[in-house]
């Protein structure tokens, strides 16, 4: 590994060649916020991809990517003299100062749940009207869920065990099911939406992320799937004329597979 000296060369290395590249690239000087924004929403997906690929060498790029993101908004931003990215790195080290107290001050706090209950009360005090105002609208609705329950929890608002969230969850299912009888279309997605919510609610008791569950559950689908596919064209069959029988036989190969 590098020492702390050799990790501050290279990211003034990085700085220099931003400097360059926004005064000499066509692109690179055309790119603005507003522009970069989908780029760089891309650029952590394929991060969380790799993280779930566990795949290191990976990881390490797409980190540099999204570095490159960090460091182009900060450019971007000393252009027109609002802030630059010894801002932004000093605006986060008073952050994580200030809100662990437990380290760099007199809070005690043993455990997890308390140095979250401590984050949201201090961001309270910062001018935050709602412990739910830091939740991004742009954020994916499972994703989303997932940190709105998380910040109601970190203030006490939550269920006391696994049990009464699992009794939530068969409640939601049965009232959905009233719906799907009376076939009232909008009242069945409303219970649809409360079926998942308590469901994620769940997967946080269990101590399960349930982004990274659905997403096993994607690739372990599309590789079955593939596999299916695989094997009808094997034996010149198409798919859309095969039986469930016929399909089922090559899902049930698939699955003995282990990933």
């Amino acid at each position: 590994m590098h020492n702390r000296q050799q990790q501050l060369e290279a990211f003034e290395r990085l700085l220099d060649i931003m400097d360059e590249l926004r005064e000499k690239c066509p692109w690179d000087r055309k790119q603005t916020m507003e522009s970069l924004r989908n780029l760089t929403v891309e650029e952590v997906y394929e991060l969380g991809d790799a993280i779930l690929e566990k795949d290191l060498e990976e990881i390490k790029k797409e980190l540099g990517d999204v570095l490159l993101h960090i460091v182009f908004y900060s450019k971007i931003g000393s252009e027109t003299d609002d802030f630059d990215i010894a801002d932004v790195i000093n605006s986060l080290c008073r952050k994580l100062i200030d809100r662990h107290p437990h380290i760099y001050g007199d809070v005690e706090a043993n455990d997890e749940t308390q140095v979250k209950a401590n984050w949201e009360k201090l961001k309270l005090k910062e001018g935050n009207t709602s412990v739910l105002q830091g939740v991004p609208k742009s954020l994916p609705a499972l994703i989303k869920a997932s940190r709105i329950q998380d910040k109601a929890a970190g203030v006490g608002f939550d269920w006391e065990d696994p049990a009464q969230v699992f009794e939530k969850v068969e409640e939601e299912l049965a009232e959905l099911q009233d719906e799907v009888h009376n076939r009232d279309q909008d009242k069945m997605e409303e219970e649809f939406g409360d079926v998942l919510f308590s469901m994620i609610n769940y997967a946080r008791f269990l101590k399960i992320d349930p982004e990274t569950a659905l997403e096993r559950t994607n690739k372990k689908f599309m590789f079955r799937f593939q596999y299916l596919e695989k094997k009808a064209r094997a034996h010149n069959l198409d798919l859309s004329e095969m039986s469930l029988t016929e399909m089922d036989k090559f899902w049930n190969e698939a699955k003995s597979i282990k990933l």
